[in-house]
């Protein structure tokens, strides 16, 4: 019926394009959308020191620990907040006379206010002894490079650039006092010390070693804060702070990763340590600065099965490289059709078809009684169901038949057609689900069809407006390329612009139509242009409507031909001259 009419005289289209917002197109983008991708949760364990007017007590004497979130904004750029809790000890091997300091008072719990070195002058030196606890909230800017690649799809390693600002608290305690509370005397004496000594490495271990002989370790006093500065409740000091550093991160698999990195964190405060001035004959100006060596583990949170990884682990050249060698793959276009059966040989699944054979769209013989013999060399090519045929595709019905099995014979055989249910009463439907129909294609990311196939939806309504008790379902499809939903979205609208063609300019009712879809879920192998397309079939019993899925609009709609001349490229990547095209 319907297949001699869409086969044989069906042309193939002679520009074909990807199905994609990426293509160069009026009113369509030419980049591809930016991919939904994760964010990274991470934890970190490191060093902490402050390089201030007291030494460390002992090369690794500090901790710190914190998390961090961290969101790309783009392939070389991303911010991350980070909260840490840090602390540090320093030990000062030479005296420190407190009459160069300012009036300094620290409040004793619960008591009155008191003179931080009381008892300590130029005549009984104290040694400094500190431990200061730093609580940090950073926001940071982070520049990586280690992502933009030429030559291979992915890095492991990923160098990076720390920029930001934080706000800070911190505490800072001293050994002042011995387990009685009295400060501690004669330890010039107690522990040895000389000019000559502390110029040494080895004599700075010795005093150092002397005086954790000494120190009972408790650190009972509040140092001096400075004044002046913005206070939470007028207790708690909080500190602002520019930090900058780099890191070296190694990704492990698509989901962990881990880093290096070293930060410097530089604010106006010289009292993180306690100490203001070194000695008495070394009196320091600058500000003490932090330094954090930490070692960091980054986890990348969701479904990385729907997300890509932060854009930072991606090569921004990757959709452009793939794109690219899509298009070297791509077969080279040849129209040949061998069996001149109406369909190219590119997409011929049967590419020697018999001379005068039916075909439908995939190029393949048809066999419109599914009894083995296609209908060409078919005697019967529309034998009844239900009996065997012999090797011409006859049905092999018994001779002598009653009046009741010619009866049955002829509901059995209107019951296939879908002409009368079970129970004898009519349906409506004209002719067997399997029927062909045709099949209509379109332009790359567009909905409406081209004139060329408006003959296919004549056939389609001529076949309703003779049967006027049948349903048509037109199922919408679409090529592979783009995001699934998008492909939805417009394999929707192809259904419903067709089904609204035909309400339209033939006056069927649309109730007479069964609107559904399947994106990209239902390829026709892997040439693009035979995916783009809407099939038509008589409507099955468990055809439903389909709502419009969810998502933002897709595709077009250029019902006018834009003119152009000269060489215009295929889908496969050949050139051809055409004066017009669409």
């Amino acid at each position: 019926m319907a297949q001699q009419d869409t086969t044989r005289n069906m042309a193939m289209p002679a520009v074909q394009k990807q199905d994609s917002k990426s293509e160069s197109k009026p009113s369509i983008s030419k980049y591809p959308p930016k991919p939904k991708h994760a964010w990274e949760l991470g934890f970190q364990l490191g060093h902490f020191m402050i390089d201030g007017d007291v030494d460390q007590r002992k090369p690794f004497s500090g901790y710190t620990l914190g998390l961090h979130v961290r969101r790309a904004i783009h392939y070389a750029f991303s911010l991350r907040v980070d909260a840490s809790y840090s602390v540090t000890y320093g030990l000062e091997p030479q005296p420190y006379g407190a009459s160069l300091e300012p009036e300094q008072f620290y409040q004793e719990p619960n008591g009155p206010l008191r003179k931080v070195f009381s008892g300590y002058d130029r005549n009984n030196p104290w040694f400094p002894s500190y431990r200061t606890q730093l609580f940090g909230l950073n926001f940071q800017g982070v520049l990586n490079i280690g992502n933009i690649l030429f030559h291979k799809e992915s890095n492991k390693w990923n160098w990076y650039l720390v920029l930001g600002g934080g706000v800070y608290h911190h505490r800072t305690m001293l050994d002042l006092r011995d387990g009685n509370g009295a400060e501690y005397t004669n330890l010039i004496n107690r522990i040895g010390y000389t000019p000559a000594l502390f110029n040494t490495r080895e004599g700075r271990r010795d005093i150092k070693n002397s005086l954790d002989n000494i120190y009972d370790g408790d650190y009972e006093t509040e140092a001096y804060k400075k004044r002046g500065i913005f206070r939470l409740a007028d207790k708690h000091n909080i500190h602002f702070g520019f930090n900058g550093g780099m890191g070296l991160a190694r990704k492990i698999n698509r989901r962990f990763n881990i880093a290096i990195e070293h930060q410097l964190i530089a604010s106006d405060n010289d009292y993180l340590d306690g100490i203001r001035y070194r000695s008495d004959v070394d009196q320091t100006n600058n500000s003490d600065v932090m330094h954090f060596t930490q070692l960091r583990l980054g986890i990348n949170l969701g479904d990385l099965k729907k997300k890509k990884e932060p854009l930072y682990w991606l090569n921004p050249l990757d959709a452009f490289y793939n794109d690219l060698a899509e298009l070297k793959a791509r077969p080279k276009y040849d129209p040949t059709d061998t069996d001149a059966d109406g369909i190219i040989d590119l997409i011929d699944q049967e590419p020697n078809s018999d001379a005068g054979a039916l075909v439908d769209t995939k190029g393949i013989s048809l066999d419109s009684d599914k009894d083995g013999i296609v209908d060409h060399l078919d005697a019967e090519p529309f034998s009844p169901p239900g009996y065997k045929t012999d090797e011409k595709g006859i049905a092999l019905v018994e001779p002598k038949i009653s009046e009741d099995d010619v009866n049955k014979l002829i509901d059995r055989k209107l019951g296939t057609a879908g002409l009368v249910d079970s129970n004898g009463a009519a349906t409506a439907r004209c002719c067997p689900p399997d029927w062909f129909l045709p099949t209509v294609h379109f332009n790359l990311d567009e909905y409406c069809v081209r004139p060329q196939y408006n003959p296919q939806l004549q056939q389609v309504a001529s076949v309703m407006l003779r049967h006027p008790e049948i349903k048509v379902t037109a199922v919408g499809h679409t090529d592979i390329r783009n995001t699934d939903n998008y492909n939805k979205v417009l394999s929707y609208n192809r259904a419903k612009w067709t089904i609204d063609y035909l309400v339209d300019k033939y006056k069927i009712p649309r109730d007479r139509f069964i609107l559904m879809y399947s994106g990209e879920t239902s390829p026709f192998g892997n040439f693009h242009y035979a995916n783009r397309r809407v099939e038509f079939r008589v409507s099955l019993p468990d055809d439903r409507e389909m709502s419009r899925p969810e998502g933002p609009e897709a595709g077009d709609c250029h019902k006018k031909p834009v003119r152009r001349t000269g060489k215009v490229q295929t889908d496969n990547g050949s050139a051809e001259d055409r004066k017009s095209g669409y």
